[in-house]
């Protein structure tokens, strides 16, 4: 299947094991009017689901299984195979971090690419069994530029805007979030993957704004910041699940569908994602739902904890006293307020600490994060082992400076130690001298023979000596 501006598709989404193969949904979109055919698995035919519209483009979704004896599906004339999870060995991936801030598609594509394409290449070599995505798969932030109710945003918050301009901001916004994800899913490398490898996303606050549930409440709030809000989720929704609302209870933790928490269990492991955005405000990181996720899961056997924010950091809450003594520098609040180990959190940090202690108490859980542009890993002392944080940050956004990852690297030499008797260590990754390493990068987490291990792909020095974990 080709994909262009107007056509993109198969992306596979996970949806569960089902005895020895899984279930899983292809979405596609296509020009209005045009019809797509129907996806062959498993020796039937598979008719698509209509979904949604936006600018003369239709979102279509097939549901269907794979077996293991015949892993693979056939869409438009086109033969995908997937690898399947199972008791062996396998491989995941895990990225975050799919655009930048500003000129991001100003970039030439291979450029932008490169690390998709060195994906690509590894799941080629190795096949990967499912992608996690783990925050900021785009980068919306200019999503609102080009509406006069959002130019300023979230500066200036027009008062009492009349429901015609809601509507036309509405349209406005989905088009353009629509477009960012038909861009990202299009571009060659990545399409093919999507097409190949099964996903899970979680998502952060570039795939909604910069910053949200860490502004101001005023902003976040008001109805030019829901609108906002509700049509991310969409897209969101849409392209990172290949959902639409009314499937959100069946797709995730809460019942009611307002956190977007998911927990799935694959052969020997289970991953659990905590939604820390969909509850969000400048003084709690989850609500009620989101909390309810984290502590009805038991922990035994491997787990791997997708945290969109890293959950094991330095001490930033000394820059962030700093900063706000400062008032030219408060405009940087809402990145620190973004962090669990922020002034306002810190409770709130406690208190998911002692649950991932808990889990890992009943098996090892290793934690995996992005966010912060960098790759770096971290440990924190329990008394069942070490728990890992590992962190892959920036598969297509740039690396910020080498002075940047060394000044970060120092203040994590202060050390944390936020819950009593289990202090927390940023180290190196394999064979790199110091704690943050300032290339784009992605992680491959790989179980051979019983054991597991993580592989960060550098863009610059390459592949690290596997980590065990």
């Amino acid at each position: 299947m080709t994909t262009g501006g107007e056509r993109v598709g198969p992306v596979l989404f996970f949806r569960g094991m089902e005895g020895q193969g899984v279930r899983l949904a292809a979405l596609l979109v296509c020009p209005a009017g045009e019809q797509p055919g129907p996806l062959r698995a498993g020796g039937q035919d598979v008719a698509p689901q209509r979904l949604t519209s936006c600018a003369g483009r239709v979102a279509w979704r097939y549901d269907f299984a794979l077996g293991a004896g015949d892993p693979a599906y056939a869409l438009g004339g086109v033969s995908y195979a997937v690898s399947l999870p199972t008791q062996g060995d396998i491989s995941i991936a895990y990225v975050s971090c799919n655009g930048q801030e500003h000129g991001d598609w100003e970039r030439p594509a291979d450029l932008r690419n490169a690390m998709w394409q060195r994906l690509a290449r590894r799941h080629a070599a190795t096949p990967f069994c499912l992608l996690l995505m783990g925050g900021d798969q785009v980068y919306a932030d200019a999503a609102t530029d080009g509406h006069p109710l959002t130019n300023d945003w979230p500066e200036h918050i027009p008062r009492a805007p009349s429901p015609e301009a809601l509507r036309g901001l509405e349209s406005h916004l989905r088009e353009r979030f629509f477009d960012l994800y038909l861009r990202g899913f299009a571009a060659g490398p990545c399409a093919q993957l999507v097409a190949r490898v099964p996903q899970l996303a979680m998502w952060d606050d570039h795939d909604i704004c910069d910053g949200w549930g860490s502004l101001s409440s005023e902003a976040t709030h008001s109805a030019i910041g829901q609108c906002l809000f509700h049509v991310a989720r969409e897209m969101a929704l849409l392209f990172q699940h290949g959902a639409v609302e009314a499937a959100a209870p069946q797709l995730f933790l809460d019942p009611g569908g307002q956190s977007l928490s998911w927990r799935h269990a694959l052969p020997g492991v289970t991953l659990l994602a905590p939604d820390l955005r969909s509850e969000r405000g400048r003084r709690q990181v989850m609500g009620l739902e989101g909390w309810k996720g984290v502590e009805e899961t038991q922990g035994g056997g491997r787990m791997f904890l997708l945290s969109s924010v890293p959950l094991l950091g330095p001490r930033l809450s000394l820059i962030e006293g700093a900063m706000m003594a400062i008032p030219r520098m408060q405009k940087y609040e809402d990145d620190l307020r973004d962090q669990w180990q922020s002034r306002a959190h810190r409770a709130e940090w406690r208190r998911m600490l002692r649950e991932v202690l808990r889990m890992h108490a009943r098996g090892p859980v290793t934690v995996l994060s992005g966010e912060i542009h960098l790759a770096t890993r971290a440990e924190m002392t329990t008394p069942d082992g070490p728990l890992h944080q590992l962190v892959a940050s920036g598969i297509s956004h740039g690396a910020p400076s080498v002075w940047y990852a060394r000044a970060l690297g120092l203040l994590s030499g202060l050390g944390e130690a936020p819950l009593e008797r289990h202090p927390i260590r940023i180290l190196p990754l394999p064979g790199q001298r110091r704690r943050y390493v300032a290339q784009r990068n992605f992680l491959a987490l790989e179980r051979r023979g019983g054991e597991w291990r993580a592989i960060w792909e550098l863009e610059e020095t390459g592949s690290t000596p596997p980590l065990a974990i």
